[in-house]
This record gives C-alpha cells, structure tokens and sequence, in this order.
C-alpha cells in the first residue's frame, strides 16, 4: 500500500518537500537565466570598464552580509549611491531584484539541504510567506507605510531587548533550549501565521529577515533553523519580480553579470561560516540584526510622508 505525505516517516517527508521545493527553485533558476540572456547579451553583462570591480565587489559584499541574515538592499542602494554604479537612479528598484535573485536562489538550496529543518514547518512557513507576498502586492497600495515602518522598528526593538536580556542571563527563560528544527500546535500555527504577515509586509518594503529569524527564536527554535526558512522565501518570490523589471528591461544592464558572480561567492563564503558558528554567535548576530533593523526602519518611515 503506498503511502501519503502524513503516513510517511519525517525523514521520507524531508526528502519529499525538500525535493518539491528543489526542483521549483531549479525552475525558478532556468527561467531566470533565460530571460536575463535573451534581454541582454553576455558581452554587455560582463563588459569590463572602470565598473568592474565596483560591482564584484558590492555584490560579494552585500551578498555576504545578506546571507548572515543583515539584508542585501539596503546596504546595496548605500554602496551604489556611495559609488555612483548607477547611471539612472529609475534603475535602482529592478537592479536590486534582478542582480541578487541568483544570489537568493544559491543562499536557499544551500540552506534547505545543510540545515535540517522539519519538514512540515519549512514547507508550511515558505508557502505561507509565498502566499502573503502574492497578497501583498494588491492590497500594498492601501497600506499606511509610514506607520508600517514605524510599528515594525517599535517591534524590533521590543524583541531584540528581550533577546540581549536572554543571552546576558537577565531574563533566563527566554528562548532557553532552542535546539527545535520544527514547530507543531500552537506555535506552528503563529509561525505560518506570522510569516504570511511578513510576506504581506515585503510588498510594503519590509525585510522579511530579522522579524523572521526573531519570531523563530522566541518560538523557540534554534536560530539556524530560521535562514532555510527566510532565504526560501524570499527565493521563491524574487525570480517572479526580476521577470518584471527584465521584461520591461528597468535595470543596469551593464557589467551587471559582475555584480552577480560576486554576490554568489559571497554566499558561497558567508554560508560556510553561517553553518559552523556556535548558538550563541548566532544568537548575537540575531540581536545585532534586531538593533540594526530597528534602526533602519525608523530612519526610512521618517522619509515617508504621513498619508
């Protein structure tokens, strides 16, 4: 008698979602990297000039600190303006999608096959995210932005105190004993909850990162467990917005190839040492990203009229 997904042991469920959402990344990769070369030719993607080593460069960079759970785009629009990389700032939002997609695509399948997250929760939690940023994009417009920043950073700070308290000892029973790779019951359900939120947020301009990997602390996961589980999602949303801006061909086009070599070998790098670090530098990284976020998203809802 064959079996079906809940009858099946959790390593054959492992091995079957993992391999579902391996193959769907894989078809993700291709379809990207056919549209990129049929909009632009190898040479112009890879043109040497002054730019060059500029874009390996961010894009290593970005990438590297992307793959540690920082973010990629706020630091890559900082290094462009400081760089001036751009020849049209209208550029700015399809650059950003369209040169780290294949860095978000490598940093998931290297995530989802080293770190050993239930399956139930991994599948859930990316679906989830997928859905909420599907949603998003309709109902984004009639969001208050400003409030939404604002709110989050408020969110973020609250969280990564409570955090920095746990790891000093001042409040010992905060996230004491995350080893969990998976959710089930209660906190399964406010994990999938919470992710589809952050997914609806990501069309607004809010990281799905640090509030994730935050959210999968204080339910008591291992903080590893977060990065196969945001990476993923935002892999599998990020091919189908590059599509957008390829198509319409709003991005640097230019020694872009450049930019993206470099932010794969970031990964590569940065997810090496990713695996190997020890719970509590993990932990500490979470709280500096909390912080940073934090901060971040207060200085960007000062920016944006009240609506």
């Amino acid at each position: 008698m064959s079996s079906n997904l809940f009858t099946q042991s959790p390593f054959e469920r492992r091995i079957l979602i993992v391999t579902v959402i391996l193959i769907i990344l894989m078809v993700l990769s291709i379809i990207y990297t056919v549209a990129l070369g049929r909009r632009a030719s190898l040479p112009v993607l890879f043109e040497r000039g002054p730019k060059t080593l500029t874009g390996f460069a961010i894009g290593f960079v970005t990438d590297f600190l992307d793959t540690l759970g920082i973010g990629s785009y706020l630091t890559t629009t900082a290094l462009f303006r400081a760089t001036r990389y751009l020849d049209d700032d209208r550029h700015l939002p399809g650059t950003l999608n369209v040169g780290h997609t294949l860095a978000l695509l490598a940093e998931s399948l290297f995530f989802i096959t080293a770190v050993q997250v239930e399956p139930l929760t991994l599948g859930s939690m990316v679906l989830a995210a997928t859905i909420g940023g599907q949603v998003g994009s309709h109902i984004v417009s009639r969001l208050n932005r400003q409030l939404i920043l604002r709110t989050i950073s408020i969110a973020m700070l609250v969280t990564s105190t409570l955090m920095l308290s746990r790891i000093t000892g001042l409040v010992d029973s905060l996230g004491s004993g995350n080893t969990a790779m998976g959710l089930s019951g209660l906190a399964l359900l406010i994990g999938v909850v919470g992710n589809f939120i952050l997914g609806v947020l990501m069309s607004a301009g809010v990281g799905l990162y640090a509030p994730c990997m935050v959210m999968v602390y204080l339910l008591g996961m291992n903080p590893l467990a977060a990065f196969p589980i945001m990476m993923t999602s935002c892999a599998a949303l990020a091919p189908v917005v590059s599509l957008t801006f390829i198509k319409t061909e709003s991005y640097h086009k230019k020694g872009l190839g450049w930019f993206i070599v470099g932010g794969v070998i970031g990964v590569i790098i940065a997810a090496t040492l990713v695996k190997s670090l020890s719970l509590d530098v993990l932990s500490w990284i979470i709280v500096f990203v909390g912080f940073y976020t934090a901060l971040t998203l207060f200085r960007a809802s000062q920016k944006v009229e009240p609506a």
